[in-house]
């Protein structure tokens, strides 16, 4: 996968905030539900902002993210409930590497602002160990079958 992945399309400026927006595409819900069935948006989206604060603070995870940030999107093998409403922790095993890669996703709901989108916060790398603490410690609320 190439880095222009994760900008399908070109960046949108919000030119107000001047806020560059990249969209990711849409989920799918039949996956998504699980943190919010209370969606009022399909789209979602990570700035360039989120971008920064991947690469300033997990260095690790900012290629993979790049890289394979619709694959684990569109194919998660475990969502966990975060401690944040509206919010999962979706993690996938990606193949060519021996940890997991964990993306931070916000679900927007009728409580939210009507023009806000599903959005990427963050993303960092998790161990195998790490992953099994979490399918101990953590609410699984999706797992692929």
């Amino acid at each position: 996968m190439k880095y222009n992945q994760v900008r399908i399309g070109d960046g949108v400026i919000v030119k107000e905030k001047n806020i560059v927006i990249h969209s990711l595409g849409t989920l799918d819900w039949d996956i998504y539900n699980c943190i919010s069935s209370n969606h009022i948006a399909d789209e979602v989206i990570i700035t360039e902002e989120q971008m920064m604060h991947i690469r300033e603070r997990h260095p690790e995870a900012y290629i993979d993210t790049l890289h394979y940030v619709r694959d684990i999107l569109d194919d998660p093998d475990y969502i966990f409930r975060d401690k944040r409403p509206n919010t999962g922790l979706v993690v996938k095993k990606i193949l060519n590497d021996e940890e997991s890669s964990l993306l931070v996703l916000k679900i927007i709901t009728s409580d939210n602002n009507k023009d806000y989108k599903n959005s990427v916060i963050t993303s960092w790398k998790i161990t195998e160990k790490r992953l099994n603490n979490y399918l101990r410690n953590k609410d699984v609320i999706y797992k692929k079958t």
